[in-house]
């Protein structure tokens, strides 16, 4: 039952994006088209659940046992920036028009401080090593969830009679701001 609160938690009640307010660059940047969203949703997701597990290892059994814990963070960011480096030459052989779609922000998941953030929250919360790693999972996953209903909601705002004055980002923020009050609405959940 507790891995399941986790999974509801992390993707839902407690979004990252949408209730924690991290992410937001990528979110408003990539969230275009839903299958560029889907690939930088993909992308976070390989990045957070390969990243939690290394730093898991890093922070117990390297830096709480040399009493090195004030380096948490550039080691974490240090790890984060090696696995975006090997996801961008992964994305860029496997599929180049994906690469050139999510183009600078794909780097830029290395200072995307929800990827950062669940680290430094993983070692927070006492997370075990299997709870950490579903923990992140699911965050990714509530990351991708938001960018791909913002990307179809953009989609059809481009088809939609909007007025001059709002049409582009501004109504794209009041749309953002919209969903950010509905999941906000699973609150009551765990």
């Amino acid at each position: 039952m507790e891995m399941f609160a986790i999974i509801i938690g992390a993707i839902f009640v407690n979004n990252v994006v949408l209730s924690q307010f991290l992410g937001i660059c990528p979110f408003l940047g990539v969230s275009n088209k839903v299958e560029t969203s889907m690939g930088m949703g993909a992308a976070v997701t390989f990045v957070m659940a390969i990243s939690s597990l290394v730093v898991y290892l890093l922070q117990y059994y390297v830096l709480v046992p040399l009493g090195m814990e004030y380096m948490q963070t550039i080691v974490f960011i240090l790890v984060i920036a090696a696995l975006v480096q090997m996801v961008e030459i992964i994305l860029k052989k496997i599929s180049p028009s994906l690469y050139q779609a999510l183009g600078i922000f794909l780097p830029l998941i290395t200072t995307n401080c929800a990827v950062l953030g669940v680290a430094l929250l993983l070692v927070q919360k006492e997370f075990n090593l299997v709870e950490s790693v579903v923990y992140a999972i699911s965050t990714a996953l509530g990351f991708a969830l938001a960018l791909v209903i913002f990307a179809g909601l953009r989609e059809r705002l481009e088809l939609a009679d909007t007025p001059k004055a709002v049409k582009g980002v501004p109504i794209a923020l009041i749309t953002a701001g919209i969903l950010a009050m509905a999941f906000m609405g699973f609150s009551g959940l765990v």
